[in-house]
């Protein structure tokens, strides 16, 4: 019986007798199987997002009850409104005139400034809670968010005004606006704090631009079993919060980034932020959300904001946690500066949930969404770099040039840990680094494009 060693030496041994031509032409086939093969499995595992049914495109609020006590209030069902239906629509259209058209280079032209449009703000500020079994985390988180609303914008104004006096807390919310700064960075500015605010309704200068007051908090049930749904609605009855506090729920689970993406899809704010329902993130450094992206929005209104908890490692809210995490953590950063692009690589903190979209950037980032795990946000922030570039234009109105991409603000924000998580250490860090490592191939092999999910 021959050894392995004379197997090998024989085996050597026939493959030099090949001709080389016939060697580099069989080394060629083979690769291009492999690589075909691969192609075709990462088209089959790489994630497809589902369309949503019927009943995801309503949502659920509190509404006084007609003929009943001042203080009675019942649950309403009402249409979702959705500004990305409007976005698809247009894009069809384009493309349909750029199909009979037949010059193609107005015809990208029309596609491109479809794909732009988005339609006006309803609400200053939106807020997106992705919620799967919070019941138990929910409420401190909701009661900061409220709080600081009412603050920070104010209450949406009443479609009808009450004819008897109340003696409960009027909000009176004001008109924001938007000013452009002598650095051409936008300024946004919302005087609902402010003692001496004139509301926004005196006359200004052609710089300024009328931006809508009140808030909406979309509470995106991803089919939790527990009583989330309630809890919510019970707050909003307490709070008055009708209309401004809207639950949808999703009748299959589609994960945390299926359900931001859900909402976004939604959002009828001047800014978008979404924030995770157990509260750790403080909602007050909102604030620095906001100031962070009206430093880096660009000259199309774009502009991203992400809070970071980056400059907390080092600290007791890091070093106290078990190694086994903070070296999970560590790793998962390592791999994500190799996979991602450059501007996403530079980011210290890709995963805290708390993320402020300005308006214009959500047409450019939302409909190309894929990830419904744990690694959206990457993919946001990959699209956010990836996104077509928008003109320069200087103080006296000259093109300057272009800028590519939307800028992304890494903002400090306080974070504490909160029981309860639903995620799995070690079994979701292992997916998580998967799932990333199929992200990045799926864009870089073309199997995920600015196309329509």
């Amino acid at each position: 019986m021959a050894s392995p060693l004379n197997l090998a030496s024989s085996l050597l041994a026939a493959v030099f007798s090949i001709p080389i031509p016939l060697l580099l032409a069989g080394i060629t086939i083979l690769g291009a199987v492999a690589c075909i093969a691969g192609y075709l499995l990462l088209r089959h595992i790489a994630p497809k997002p589902r369309l949503p049914f019927p009943s995801e495109k309503t949502y659920q609020t509190s509404a006084p009850a007609s003929g009943k006590g001042k203080d009675s209030t019942t649950v309403v069902t009402r249409q979702l409104p959705c500004w990305y239906d409007k976005w698809l629509a247009e894009r069809h259209l384009a493309e349909a005139a750029a199909k009979s058209s037949g010059n193609s280079s107005t015809s990208n032209n029309n596609v491109t400034y479809s794909l732009s449009a988005i339609e006006p703000a309803e609400v200053g500020l939106t807020v997106v809670v992705p919620a799967y079994n919070e019941a138990l985390r929910i409420l401190p988180a909701l009661e900061e968010m409220v709080d600081y609303c009412d603050k920070r914008f104010g209450r949406p104004k009443p479609a009808l005004k009450p004819t008897t006096p109340s003696t409960e807390k009027t909000y009176r919310p004001t008109t924001p606006k938007r000013k452009k700064a002598p650095s051409a960075a936008v300024l946004y500015d919302f005087p609902v704090d402010r003692k001496h605010s004139t509301g926004g309704n005196s006359s200004s200068g052609d710089d300024d631009v009328q931006l809508p007051s009140g808030y909406e908090i979309l509470i995106v049930n991803d089919a939790s079993s527990d009583n989330t749904v309630q809890v919510a609605l019970d707050f909003a009855r307490e709070r008055g919060l009708h209309d401004v506090l809207r639950v949808i729920t999703l009748t299959k689970n589609r994960g945390k980034g299926g359900g931001v993406t859900h909402g976004l899809r939604h959002a009828r704010g001047a800014y978008v932020v979404f924030a995770d329902a157990d509260g750790a993130s403080r909602f007050g450094d909102l604030d620095k959300l906001i100031e962070g992206c009206d430093v880096v929005v660009d000259a199309s209104d774009r502009g991203v904001a992400i809070g970071s908890r980056a400059h907390l490692v080092g600290s007791a809210a890091v070093v106290q946690r078990s190694a086994l995490r903070n070296f999970l953590m560590k790793s998962f950063h390592f791999v994500l500066t190799i996979l991602t692009p450059p501007a996403t690589s530079r980011i210290g903190d890709t995963q805290c949930g708390f993320k402020l979209f300005s308006r214009a950037a959500l047409p450019h980032i939302v409909p190309y969404m894929h990830t419904e795990g744990w690694i959206f946000d990457i993919e946001m922030l990959m699209l956010a770099e990836s996104a077509p570039a928008t003109p320069v234009i200087a103080h006296d109105g000259s093109f300057i040039g272009t800028s590519a991409g939307i800028k992304v603000a890494e903002v400090p924000v306080g974070w504490h840990e909160v029981d309860g998580s639903k995620m799995n250490l070690v079994q979701d860090s292992i997916r998580m680094a998967i799932g990333l490592t199929v992200l990045r191939a799926s864009w870089m092999l073309g199997v995920y494009r600015r196309r329509l999910t």
